[in-house]
């Protein structure tokens, strides 16, 4: 996997619009954050561009990508929001475009179909991470230790570890951490666009307003298609607005079920993508992670930096 450059204070970062419209205000409260951490957002007026519940047509929210892509003076690309609409993309890009042009891509929620193409088909570590309307709540809305611990630290002192974790299967594992919302990925299946990650890889699951029984067949897609027999273990994240109205079922005991017969950890409670109420993390997608899952709670680490 080749890693994209360090951010530097002072860094252009390029503001996308690969998925769903958005509301002006929080936008400009969102870019206003990014300078407040030292870097200088980039976009024009063509990002607030709208068609019905999208961005944009698919060939004016690609070619605003691209563009993003190709500047020179931009050391990462981050999306304002997720929502639907960043698989229109896959068809337009080229992998060559991207793959010789590092850049940190930035984002979750429905830029997993772009996490997907950039780690598979261009070789590139992304960061599964917060977005400009994300941003936008300040630090409620994410971790700002770990969004600049993994997009600034070339070497960091320690490996970047989250603790606390609950634990569905215990066990120890580690391999490059893929993965991202888990209707994206169930959606990518028979594409070929698919999420297809090596054997031995960590897993990472993220979703929001599934309830139990969409979880099921979303899950049941990825074991009938051999995703999770690949996983060396499962990370999920929070799963909020997933438990059946009348308190019947929980996501938890959903995913407890579901997970049982992973071989290899696996873990519950990792606050990336959706989040209940707390701060987003930031992780790299692409790098090597140890799920351990021993004890009462479990542990990530992320065991290398993602930039050089």
């Amino acid at each position: 996997m080749t890693k994209p450059r360090a951010l530097r204070p002072g860094d252009r970062i390029g503001i996308v619009a690969p998925a769903s419209s958005f509301d002006r205000d929080t936008f400009y409260r969102g870019v206003a954050e990014l300078r407040a951490l030292g870097f200088e957002p980039v976009f024009d007026e063509s990002v607030f561009e709208r068609r019905a519940y999208l961005a944009g047509p698919a060939e004016a929210r690609a070619e605003r990508f691209r563009a993003a892509w190709r500047d020179p003076s931009t050391a990462a690309v981050m999306a304002v929001r997720g929502g639907f609409g960043s698989a229109h993309l896959l068809p337009l890009l080229e992998p060559a475009e991207f793959a010789g042009r590092p850049k940190a891509l930035i984002g979750c929620s429905d830029l997993t179909a772009l996490h997907t193409f950039m780690t598979q088909r261009c070789g590139l570590v992304t960061f599964h991470g917060p977005m400009v309307v994300t941003l936008a709540r300040g630090e409620a809305g994410y971790d700002r230790a770990s969004f600049l611990g993994h997009l600034t630290a070339r070497r960091p002192p320690d490996p970047i570890a989250v603790d606390g974790l609950a634990i569905t299967r215990a066990g120890t594992a580690r391999g490059p951490l893929l993965g991202g919302t888990l209707s994206l990925l169930a959606a990518s299946l028979g594409t070929r666009f698919a999420f297809d990650p090596p054997d031995g890889h960590i897993l990472l699951l993220d979703d929001v307003g599934e309830r139990p029984y969409r979880l099921d067949r979303l899950l049941t897609q990825l074991r009938q298609a051999g995703i999770l027999a690949r996983a060396a273990g499962v990370v999920c994240a929070c799963f909020p607005e997933c438990d059946e109205p009348d308190g019947s079922l929980t996501a938890r005991d959903a995913l407890d079920e579901l997970l049982a017969d992973i071989d290899g950890p696996v873990v519950r409670g990792l606050a990336t993508g959706h989040t209940a109420g707390t701060p987003m993390l930031t992780v790299p997608l692409g790098v090597d992670v140890t799920l351990e899952a021993e004890g009462a709670t479990g542990r990530l680490t992320v065991e290398e930096a993602a930039v050089e």
